[in-house]
């Protein structure tokens, strides 16, 4: 019986390391060309600039995004309750090779480990078009490096923020729901409890996106015992992530009601931009394509004053026309695959931001930070889309070179993009 335990212990151990890492020579490959580019992306900032991590700049140096913040605190409970736990693993790791300085040494290890994250979503992207979706390489490929391109994962290849594991865990979990649904196996509620809690911990609103897979799970809604096991099954996940939460908040739960609250209004009034451009410009398209920079004056409160560098609307016609293309490609994919149980899954995960971001505003004018969260959809509805017409070369041929033309333009802005990025570094951040 022992052996029988310790025989099936290794399997589950070897299953899930074959899920997470590279599995074959050629995932090995791409993960370590994408660790390299992004590496010497993230090595030349950290070891050059302050922007990655500045004790004195507690938020908003570049993007919105909260450095300092996160990497010492976590970040507000009220929407990262768990955050700290796992950012005191990260900024612990970083001060072994500082010996406790939060130098270049320091930035260097936190641009990393965002770096190893973010190289290990784009190897899970991968496994997900290969695996799940069985499209040949060739297609596979183009979309991988057209999403290696977007503004989100180019930009969190270097950030210390929760955007960029939770992109890793997201990506990773809707792999791994969608190997068990192939299956035909149910999602073990320790797996949803792990899930919950790694996912839910880092942005609270996006723990729903855990449970979105089990609505797909064979005759949950047609067998009593299967949809009583589903039931027990959430209740074990919701039960281990609010008793955690709640032990964070030392059991005053009105705390983070209240605080909640306040978040909601402060990330949610209306700003001079029209609500349409800033969908376009900053939710659907800055998580894809730079737009052009703007810089403010800051100060942290405490005397210190800085720069920060926000996107600003698109401001030409092309742009736009690139995020309808896309747009249109998403939506062509939802529906030719309408009946698609793996499509629906990705489309209403998605619907969650929309909902979040699109209708009721919250963060809507910063919203091109957030793409962690759901950007991923993107290239995973592209690999259905192409799926969906396998059997049509010609239709196929005019997709492939859509993309390409797509990429193209990506590659260019993109580029453009970080190299003003750089020059507000050297002006305002050596």
């Amino acid at each position: 019986m022992r052996k029988i335990i310790t025989l099936n212990l290794k399997q589950k151990l070897t299953g899930f390391l074959k899920t997470v890492f590279p599995e074959t020579k050629f995932e090995l490959f791409l993960f370590l060309l994408f660790l390299t580019a992004y590496g010497f992306l993230g090595t030349t900032i950290a070891l050059n600039y302050r922007i990655v991590f500045d004790d004195r700049i507690p938020w908003d140096a570049y993007f919105s995004f909260d450095n300092r913040a996160i990497v010492m605190t976590g970040g507000g409970f009220e929407r990262h309750p768990l955050a700290n736990y796992f950012f005191n693993w990260i900024r612990e790791f970083a001060y072994l090779f500082s010996h406790g300085k939060k130098d270049e040494t320091f930035r260097l290890v936190l641009a990393w480990c965002s770096n190893f994250a973010v190289s290990l979503s784009l190897i899970q992207i991968y496994k997900y078009l290969k695996n799940i979706i069985a499209l040949p390489q060739k297609i596979s490929l183009l979309i991988l490096f057209f999403f290696s391109f977007f503004t989100t994962p180019i930009l969190l290849s270097f950030t210390p923020e929760t955007y960029t594991y939770t992109l890793l865990f997201l990506v990773l979990f809707n792999y791994y729901a969608a190997l068990k649904l192939r299956k035909e196996e149910k999602i073990s509620a320790a797996a949803l409890a792990l899930a919950g809690v790694a996912i839910g911990g880092l942005t609270v609103t996006n723990i729903v996106k855990v449970y979105i897979p089990l609505l797909f799970e064979k005759m949950v809604f047609r067998n009593w015992r299967k949809f009583g096991n589903l039931v027990l099954r959430v209740a074990i996940s919701v039960s281990v992530f609010v008793l955690l939460f709640l032990y964070r908040l030392d059991f005053k739960f009105l705390n983070f009601l209240n605080k909640s609250g306040e978040q909601y209004e402060k990330f949610s009034n209306p700003k001079v931009t029209p609500v349409w451009d800033m969908m376009v410009s900053w939710f659907f398209g800055g998580n894809i394509l730079f737009s052009s920079f703007a810089t403010r004056d800051y100060h942290n409160k405490k005397g210190f004053q800085y720069k920060a560098l926000f996107m600003d609307v698109y401001s030409s016609a092309v742009p736009y026309l690139f995020v309808a293309a896309v747009l249109t490609l998403v939506l062509w994919s939802f529906a030719k695959n309408f009946k698609n149980k793996f499509v629906q899954i990705l489309m209403i995960s998605f619907l969650v931001d929309i909902v979040i971001h699109c209708i009721l505003k919250f963060g809507l004018h910063t919203s091109y930070i957030y793409g962690g969260h759901f950007i991923f959809v993107i290239p995973l509805l592209l690999g259905w889309l192409f799926y969906g017409y396998k059997d049509s070369p010609k239709t196929l041929s005019f997709l492939y070179g859509t993309v390409s033309v797509l990429f193209f333009y990506l590659i260019i802005n993109n580029i453009f993009r970080m190299a003003e990025f750089f020059e507000f570094l050297e002006m305002y951040y050596r």
